[in-house]
């Protein structure tokens, strides 16, 4: 059961940033990463409807002999992270979510602003988090329809993708923001080109590291850490494999095969 795979889901390549962390942490783990490109953005769609797909995809990594899930993505932890682990209480389930309690201790401007999909900002487990975690900070979230798409298309240089970038920090700016949560998997690819348009001072906040330490205190616990040097990863994609083949080496992964998964 140790050398099992952990299986890694998104509603597209965003997962790709938390995988690389895994990969970081966890070197002698097998992967599998399960793309579901053809329904993106979920940021969009209905919990009802990503709910069924997130248990579509656990029964695949299921059928896969998968030893954990980490769900690499915001949306769905939101919908669907309670059911998975009321389904398969014995299976460790690592979830998403935005880094409220970190962005807030870091804080000194008392000012923390939030990029993140819709889906994600109009959650109770959003809301709950700022309740939690934001009660003596104030939260400026901002929206961010479109940036998905872009990054899903492989493009994280375009003039188009920067100016929409840029309409989405100059409020968090102008709104005296000196840490900012990148509140999507999607988002850490675009680091690079935020680092152009904010002071050197402000803070870029993401979880992905913090999801890798969670996944192997779990693995740890039930000593289901690999002790050989697998390293071996396999993707799946709803959508057209050959495509998704090509983003990989855009994203920091190397070239792998890609299958298509279809119901």
């Amino acid at each position: 059961m140790r050398e099992a795979p952990i299986g890694v889901f998104d509603s597209g390549v965003g997962g790709l940033s938390v995988l690389a962390e895994i990969q970081r942490l966890l070197p002698n783990e097998s992967l599998l990463y399960f793309a579901d490109c053809g329904h993106i953005p979920y940021g969009e769609k209905t919990p009802e409807f990503i709910r069924q797909r997130c248990s579509i995809m656990a029964g695949f990594f299921r059928e896969q002999g998968a030893k954990a899930l980490v769900l690499a993505c915001n949306t769905a932890t939101v919908a669907g992270v309670a059911d998975l682990r009321r389904d398969f209480p014995e299976w460790p389930i690592v979830g998403m979510e935005p880094a409220v309690k970190p962005a807030a201790a870091a804080t000194r401007s008392g000012v923390v602003g939030v990029l993140a999909t819709t889906g994600t900002l109009q959650s109770a487990k959003f809301a709950a988090l700022l309740d939690r975690f934001a009660t003596d900070v104030r939260v400026i979230t901002q929206p961010c329809p479109g940036l998905v798409e872009l990054i899903e298309s492989g493009d994280l240089h375009s003039a188009e993708l920067r100016q929409m970038l840029h309409g989405y920090v100059e409020p968090l700016l102008a709104a005296g923001c000196d840490t900012i949560i990148l509140g999507c998997t999607h988002y850490p690819f675009l680091k690079p080109m935020l680092k152009t348009m904010i002071p050197e001072a402000i803070s870029l906040i993401d979880t992905g590291a913090a999801v890798a330490r969670q996944l192997q205190r779990l693995l740890a616990e039930r000593e289901l850490l690999a002790e050989g040097p697998n390293r071996a990863v396999q993707f799946w994609t709803s959508a057209d494999p050959h495509y998704f083949k090509n983003i990989l080496p855009l994203l920091g992964q190397a070239p792998g095969d890609v299958h298509r998964f279809s119901l």
